[in-house]
C-alpha cells in the first residue's frame, strides 16, 4: 500500500470537495464535513484501485462508504444528506475519460477523420467508462438511504 499516495488522494479529494461545497452555498462551517466526505471517498477509492479493483468497484466501494458514513452522521451534523454525498462524491467523476469520448466524437465530425473506426471505439469506451462509474457512484450512495427506509419500516 502506498499511504502517502492514499494520503495525497484524501487531501485533494477533500479540497475539491470543500470546494464544490462553496459551489453548493453551503455554510462555512459545513465545508469541513463536504471536506471530511471528500476525502474518505478519494481515499477508499485509492485503496480499491491500489489493491487491483477496477475504477467502477472502487468507485462503488467509496459511494458506499461515503453514503453509509453521511447516513449515520446526519442528523448529528446537521447538513443535508444529499448535498454532502454529492459533493464528497464529485470529486470521483473521472473528468479524463469524459474529456477524452467528447473529443473523441468531435474527431469524428471532421471532413474526413483519422482512423475513424479506432477512434469511435475508443470514445465508446471511455464513454461506458463514464456512465458506468457515474452508475456506480449513484448506486453507491442510494442503497444507504434505501437499507435505512427498509428497516425504519420493519421496526
Amino acid at each position: 500500500m502506498d499511504w502517502l499516495r492514499i494520503l495525497h488522494q484524501m487531501f485533494f479529494g477533500g479540497l475539491a470537495a470543500m470546494g464544490f461545497g462553496v459551489l453548493f452555498n453551503m455554510y462555512r462551517h459545513h465545508l469541513l464535513w463536504c471536506g471530511l466526505a471528500g476525502g474518505l471517498a478519494l481515499g477508499v477509492r485509492t485503496i480499491g484501485l491500489q489493491l487491483g479493483w477496477s475504477l467502477e468497484a472502487a468507485s462503488f466501494a467509496a459511494a458506499l462508504a461515503v453514503g453509509s458514513v453521511v447516513t449515520v452522521l446526519q442528523e448529528r451534523i446537521g447538513v443535508s444528506r444529499n448535498i454532502l454525498d454529492v459533493a464528497g462524491c464529485i470529486p470521483m467523476v473521472p473528468g479524463l475519460f469524459a474529456t477524452k469520448a467528447i473529443l473523441g466524437f468531435f474527431a469524428l465530425t471532421a471532413p474526413v477523420p483519422k482512423n475513424a473506426d479506432e477512434t469511435l471505439i475508443t470514445s465508446v469506451e471511455f464513454f461506458l467508462r463514464v456512465a458506468f462509474t457515474i452508475g456506480a457512484i449513484g448506486t453507491g450512495l442510494a442503497i444507504p438511504s434505501l437499507l435505512l427506509r427498509v428497516l425504519a419500516r420493519k421496526k
